[in-house]
């Protein structure tokens, strides 16, 4: 790239999880005198060793956005990984951002608040050297801001999520009567939303989500990744995304009109080989911007409104889009930085090589593992109640746990993933998140799914060669951590389980964890 002839104004950064068209980044660019600069970096493919189709998506999705944005007319200064890595420009966003604004010489710098702290830093720490002003922008993607976040928090003694989400509905107006109460009498429908299948299994008409073909930019990303990062995990031979705005939208709507009404009663439910179900898969979509909730939680409620879905599911569904995912962003900049580092039970333990490659005989594990490294997907119950609660009983380091998350799944964004998996799933901020570690024996993934049938193990057990893994290590947890433990209010029926265990019985589940711990390494 040679030296600019006319001095940018303001040089426009859109990062990889930025890709919406009416962003504030784009507030007050002007044609003539601006211009967009976005950037593959290889560095961002690699510090966490991500999955294939993780890759794959971000850079198609990315590279999409690229040609929209120039049939628009904005110019674009865009950064292009090939397949060989003599060719980069440099590691990271700073690396490549510093070489350009030598070439492009902006007189500033803006962008929208990262969604990673240390993406943040790295931008910061750029501009410092280039003696650039960097200006930050809100993120008006989402309902709240940073600093409304900061007020609400301020002063508690605990952060309580159904409080939030109360204040959020009435501010939003969302799911309300004319006199302000909500929409169905309750403001949560939670306790109609956690039905099984029982033994016959999903009903028969699911309807499979929309697939979208590889077009050839997404086929030429799918070939660059197959090569340069071929020792990566999991495969982007499944790849049936929507890496556009117009096919994003499809997405939505499908998802409106054939699964919203079940996802409700469902959402909890986990079956073999049935990796969707009634879930809408639109997190990916929304956490790199094609999707925007505001016009998520209005099409779901524009169909509670039209009787085509009932208030449980609608309902449940707007708790994750103006409640949870509010939430979390709300906790990890309120905690950043060192929110990654927490550790309340001291875990130390490498994670299995299961979460790499799926090869385990617990089927519960294998099942969502094999969901993982085909989809780069597994619904929030998989995701909390078998992959995360098989890491925390297991005694696996959460940031550690937390970089897995991270290099695995679609929809990873640090501000979405480390509330998730350093709070909700490993309890390692002690109690930020959630009020209660989420540890529960096999016993419950027996309750929700038909996986211990189709298993070796015996989840009624915790020791002996058939014993379940999942129970033994989470009586071998409950010993580990009982200080810890023991006087929280709400693990007050565990506990006095674990007291009732007499020694020997206790001796055999920590010689069993132990035999165990060797069989996994």
């Amino acid at each position: 790239m040679g030296k600019s002839s006319t001095r940018i104004r303001n040089l426009h950064l859109v990062l990889g999880d930025q890709l919406d068209r009416d962003s504030a980044v784009f507030d007050g660019f002007d044609d003539g005198r601006d211009a967009v600069w976005m950037a593959e970096a290889a560095g961002e493919a690699t510090h966490v060793w991500c999955h294939k189709l993780r890759i794959a998506f971000f850079l198609s999705a990315m590279r999409h956005f690229r040609d929209e944005l120039e049939d628009k007319g904005l110019p674009v200064f865009y950064n292009e990984l090939t397949h060989r890595s003599s060719d980069d420009r440099g590691k990271n966003f700073a690396d490549i951002l510093e070489k350009d604004v030598r070439n492009l010489r902006p007189e500033k710098l803006v962008v929208v608040q990262p969604g990673d702290h240390r993406v943040q830093e790295m931008l910061e720490k750029a501009a410092k050297s280039l003696d650039l002003e960097l200006e930050i922008r809100e993120d008006s993607h989402f309902y709240d801001t940073i600093d409304g976040f900061r007020e609400w928090a301020g002063g508690k003694k605990s952060l309580v999520l159904e409080t939030y989400y109360r204040q959020m509905r009435k501010k939003h107006e969302v799911l309300l009567n004319k006199d302000g109460t909500p929409s169905g009498g309750e403001w949560n429908f939670d306790s109609e939303n956690r039905e099984t299948f029982g033994k016959d299994g999903p009903p028969g008409d699911i309807k499979a989500p929309r697939r979208f073909s590889p077009d050839k930019i997404t086929k030429d990303v799918i070939e660059l990744v197959e090569k340069r990062f071929a020792h990566h995990p999991g495969t982007p031979e499944h790849f049936d995304l929507p890496v556009t705005r117009a096919d994003a939208l499809k997405w939505l709507r499908e998802f409106i009109e054939r699964r919203l009404a079940d996802f409700g009663k469902y959402q909890d439910a986990m079956w073999t080989d049935e990796h969707f179900l009634f879930h809408s898969r639109l997190s990916c979509l929304l956490n790199v911007k094609l999707l925007n909730p505001r016009e998520c939680v209005a099409k779901a409620v524009e169909a509670y409104r039209e009787k085509k879905a009932p208030i449980n599911s609608v309902e449940g569904f707007v708790r994750q889009l103006l409640g949870w995912r509010e939430f979390i962003r709300g906790v990890y900049w309120l905690n950043m930085p060192g929110y990654l580092d927490k550790n309340y039970f001291g875990a130390e333990a490498e994670l299995p090589a299961f979460y790499w490659d799926g090869d385990t005989d617990m089927e519960c594990l294998r099942d969502a593992m094999h969901n993982v490294l085909n989809h780069g997907y597994a619904h929030h119950i998989q995701r909390l109640m078998v992959l995360g609660l098989f890491a925390q009983l297991y005694g696996a380091d959460p940031r550690k746990f937390h970089d897995w998350h991270m290099a695995m799944y679609l929809d990873a964004v640090d501000w979405v993933s480390a509330p998730n998996t350093i709070g909700m799933s490993q309890f390692a901020d002690g109690g930020i998140v959630g009020t209660k570690p989420y540890c529960a024996s096999g016993n419950y993934i027996s309750k929700m799914s038909n996986y211990c049938k189709n298993c070796r193990y015996n989840p009624k057990e915790s020791t002996g060669e058939d014993a379940c893994p999942v129970t033994t290590f989470y009586w071998d947890f409950l010993g580990r951590n009982y200080d810890k433990i023991a006087d929280n209010r709400r693990m007050l029926f565990q506990v006095k389980n674990y007291e009732k265990k007499n020694g020997d019985d206790l001796d055999a589940i920590s010689k069993r964890a132990d035999e165990l711990r060797k069989a996994f390494n």
